[in-house]
This record gives C-alpha cells, structure tokens and sequence, in this order.
C-alpha cells in the first residue's frame, strides 16, 4: 500500500457514504464516499450552493488546506453530499450553518436552479465524478462566522464580473463544479 492509501484509510470520509445515481440523478443506492472519490470513481448525487447578495456580488469560500479533494481552492459558498433521505435544499440548509455560521433566517429563497454531471480527476489523489445540483439564494444578513477546519477564507467577488474576467481572477484557482455551474449561468 502506497503512503496515500493508508491515510486515505484513516480519513474522516471513509466512514461516510453518498447517494450513488444514474446519468438521471436518481438513486442506485448508497456507496462508500471515499470509495466514489478514489481511483475511476462512482457517480454519485453532489450539490454546490451559491448565495448572493443584494449587490450581485458572490460569496465564495476557499476550501480548507484540510479537504482530501481540491483543499486551498476557492469554491461557491458551499459544496458537499446529501446523505439518504435528505434534499439537496436540506442539505445545503445543513452545510452553511456548519461551514459558515449562516442560518436559514438569513435567507428565503433557497431553490435548486440548476443540474449537471461532470468527472474531473485531481491530480493523483482523487476524483469527482457527480450529478451536481446548484442551489441559489440571496442573504438578507450577510454575517458570516466560518470554521477554519472547513474554510481557508471567505470573498465577495461580483459574479458577472468573475465571469466576464477570468484573468482578472485566475490566483483563485476555482473548483471544476463551480466553474461549470458558473459557466451555465452565463449561457
């Protein structure tokens, strides 16, 4: 066994699993989530939140130096996995609170606005292989209060202009779902 297999062993995620799909997003049961991330993959049900505010600007949070998968890389406001039984919407409700402090009284329009699936390897550690649900919202109170063990920093960053500019924003090296989604927006 490698050095990566090993930690990989002891990694919080291997005691977790994720919902395994079809290309349609439905259910196929449930899979190891350090399973689904490892060698080709499993697709699996994934969602990405981004949350706005008032302005149009975006809140984008970098991923932790701790994340197994794409750690220092600036994401959405969140991403993960629901687990069985639970919505994307619920599962993102979830998600903010724990990674950013944000409670659902600071918004009302939680929605998933959009779907996709997309596979990207990262470097030789991992992969993402998900049907990916994006979810929107706009904060009416933009208090945040991240955790460090989940979040490296926080941004707001004009979303067209983030779009319409990637040069002006390439030392933030974006997540391949937020890059989709981001890019979906704009067509």
């Amino acid at each position: 066994m490698t050095d990566q297999s090993l930690a990989d062993l002891d990694h919080e995620n291997a005691g977790e699993d994720v919902i395994a799909v079809d290309a349609d997003d439905n259910a196929q049961g449930t899979v190891n989530r350090l399973d689904a991330h490892t060698g080709e993959g499993i697709r699996h049900r994934a969602f990405t939140t981004l949350l706005f505010d008032g302005d149009g600007h975006i809140l984008l949070a970098q991923r932790s130096p701790e994340k197994r998968l794409w750690d220092t890389y600036w994401d959405g406001t969140v991403a993960s996995h629901p687990v069985e039984g639970q919505s994307q919407v619920e599962a993102a409700t979830e998600r903010l609170d724990e990674e950013l402090g944000i409670t659902d009284d600071q918004y009302d329009d939680l929605r998933v606005t959009d779907r996709f699936e997309y596979k990207r390897h990262y470097l030789n550690v991992g992969v993402e292989h998900e049907v990916c649900a994006v979810l929107k919202a706009t904060l009416s109170d933009t208090h945040i209060d991240p955790v460090p063990e989940e979040v490296g920093g926080v941004l707001w960053a004009p979303y067209e202009d983030l779009h319409d500019n990637p040069r002006l924003y390439r030392q933030l090296r974006l997540c391949p779902w937020f890059e989709i989604a981001m890019r979906r927006d704009f067509q």
